[in-house]
């Protein structure tokens, strides 16, 4: 018996569009055939069949198996008739794509007709399906879960530019899928490779080691700091970092404020910016010390009887946050009299000057060089900063966000974001924009910061980043656990999903959603799904594919702790450990030698 004829399954009994009903031989000897010595099975959800036209073969994915699969028109005749089709297995298979010679390519370009012979698909049809990638613009994460000899690979180029996101449950792989791939990517060896991780937890500086530059916040000696630099803020972001319960009058004012304090910086400074293109949310260099004090004073200010001259009784520091005081106002209509323009904005300045001495924010308004001094010269700018975190020397650039205050963490990570993206806006003709040296920006457990109907920057800048960001070069690799609650239009504009097991019938609804109608029965898959492994579907990959992941060498931190190796682990000098325990909390570190370095 010829090869062919061993395949044989079935045939096509009807067509609906993309969609093929197969009624299955009478005669097949097993679900479960050997051929050449490889063991394949028959209808199971997600394989692929084979229907030969010519010089053309048409491959399809089985979404239905069962009662389910029989066409509709049929369903009433078997009710009425169900003794002479009892015995008959039906298939449902919707077609992804052909094969013409060696070559596979996505999409149809001919339908089967009726009668038309059904095949399984062997190995060697695997190669053809998942071969034809160029080693240089793809990588290879892992192995096809129906043929493991076959490697996975994924189209870097569409990967990046398209968009992507990984999605899954706690514990089914999701970080070491995204650590895999990342480093999959480092290790091509490119020269000028762009990647971004904003990383809430620090997941990914041991998972990615010596491939990637870590800046974080209260770092070592031997680590790099992490700086964000209030004066790159936009105003109503720097605004939400103090408070929210501002008047819009008063709003007003301290937006004039800031941008006299950036036009003057602008003159002494010699930046050369026109001053029609300067508003509060340019990035200029600016003393936030020396803007608190202003705004103090002139809520305390008391004056004599010719309400022009002050009585001050001390002059205060405002560099140091202290504000000059004066003779307490008088209640009786005598001196010393209040300022008749005050704001009434005392409540404002005092949250200021909290937040302002503030070691938790020390990353934002005492960044070190990139402090401004009273006069607003600093001895790094923001090219500075921009260039330290993309210079070159590591393809991997991550930005660990763990030690942000969680009542800012949301409005950092969007303002990052926004700052990173206007830049490669407004540099997108220079060799460095993202067009002609593409950025990719990993938003590892991305709900958190990225909520549906939320009016935040971060879900402005990440809708912005996901309608526009391939026409300047920026690609986005959402990282979630829950994309029930992503911003759908966001996640409609992954070109490539990955997803991971999840049990949760609402995000697996989200996932049906944003993926091709007919292929969304594979989604049901999801809960099956091994530890590690996942689907991936979309265009950085030539058809929707099962794969198990490889396991990255370097497990992320977020990776599950053996208990029952843990546990069997005598801890000494417990009593101390909690001594350490508590200093560590209350310095806001993680490490002991951190408090020492501080201290010292």
């Amino acid at each position: 018996m010829g090869l062919s004829k061993q395949t044989e399954i079935g045939l096509v009994d009807s067509i609906n569009g993309n969609i093929v009903s197969v009624k299955m031989a009478d005669n097949i000897k097993s679900n479960i055939p050997i051929i050449e010595g490889i063991v394949y099975k028959v209808g199971q959800l997600g394989s692929f069949l084979k229907i030969p036209l010519g010089y053309t073969n048409l491959f399809g994915i089985v979404t239905q198996v069962g009662a389910d699969a029989i066409p509709k028109n049929l369903k009433e005749i078997i009710a009425q008739d169900f003794s002479n089709y009892k015995n008959q297995q039906w298939l449902s298979i919707v077609l992804v794509g052909e094969q013409i010679g060696r070559k596979f390519e996505r999409g149809i370009t001919q339908f089967p007709t009726p009668g038309d012979i059904v095949h399984l698909v062997t190995a060697k049809d695997l190669e053809i399906i998942y071969g034809g990638f160029s080693e240089s613009n793809s990588i290879v994460v892992g192995n096809i879960s129906a043929s493991e000899n076959l490697p996975a690979r994924i189209e870097i180029d569409k990967l990046i530019s398209r968009h992507c996101a990984v999605l899954g449950s706690t514990g089914s792989g999701k970080s070491n899928c995204v650590a895999v791939l990342l480093n999959s990517l480092a290790e091509k060896g490119f020269n000028s490779a762009r990647i971004l991780v904003i990383d809430p937890h620090g997941e990914y500086s041991v998972a990615l080691k010596d491939k990637c530059k870590v800046y974080k916040i209260n770092a070592t000696e031997e680590e790099n700091s992490l700086f964000i630099p209030f004066w790159a803020f936009p105003f109503e972001q720097l605004l939400e970092i103090f408070s929210k319960k501002l008047l819009d009058t008063n709003e007003d004012y301290i937006r004039q404020k800031i941008l006299n304090s950036k036009l003057e910086s602008n003159g002494i400074n010699n930046l050369n910016i026109n001053e029609w293109a300067i508003s509060a949310d340019t990035p200029i260099p600016f003393s936030i010390n020396k803007l608190w004090g202003e705004l103090d004073d002139f809520e305390k200010t008391t004056f004599e009887a010719d309400r022009i001259t002050k009585c001050l009784t001390k002059a205060g520091d405002f560099g140091n946050l202290i504000g000059n005081e004066y003779e307490q106002a008088s209640t009786t209509n005598t001196r010393p009299f209040f300022n008749s323009q005050r704001k009434g904005i005392l409540y404002f300045t005092d949250i200021m000057r909290n937040k302002l001495k503030d070691n938790r924010y020390n990353f934002l308004f005492n960044p070190k060089e990139y402090k401004p001094d009273s006069e607003g010269k600093c001895a790094k700018d923001l090219n500075d900063l921009l260039f330290e975190w993309f210079d070159g020397k590591k393809p991997i650039t991550i930005l660990d966000l763990s030690g942000v205050p969680p009542e800012i963490t949301q409005t950092i990570s969007g303002t990052l974001l926004k700052l990173i993206f206007d830049s490669l806006f407004w540099g997108q003709n220079l060799n460095i924009g993202g067009k002609e040296q593409p950025l990719l920006i990993v938003l590892e457990e991305a709900h958190s910061y990225l909520k549906a109907g939320e009016d935040s920057i971060s879900s402005k800048t990440v809708q912005n980043i996901a309608k526009e960001g391939r026409k300047y070069g920026v690609g986005l690799m959402l990282v979630t656990q829950r994309p029930s609650e992503l911003d759908e239009t966001v996640l409609s504009q992954c070109g490539t999903m990955i997803a991971l097991r999840m049990n949760n019938s609402k995000d697996r609804g989200h996932i049906k959603s944003a993926i091709q109608d007919e292929l969304q029965t594979i989604v049901d898959l999801l809960p099956s799904l091994r530890t590690g492994e996942g689907i991936i579907s979309g265009e950085a990959v030539k058809i929707p594919s099962r794969v198990k992941f490889y396991k990255s060498s370097n497990a992320p931190k977020g990776s599950d702790p053996k208990a029952s190796e843990k546990w069997k682990l005598v801890k000494k000098d417990a009593e101390n450990e909690y001594k350490t325990l508590v200093n560590l909390w209350r310095n806001q570190q993680f490490k002991m030698e951190e408090i020492n370095d501080e201290i010292t």
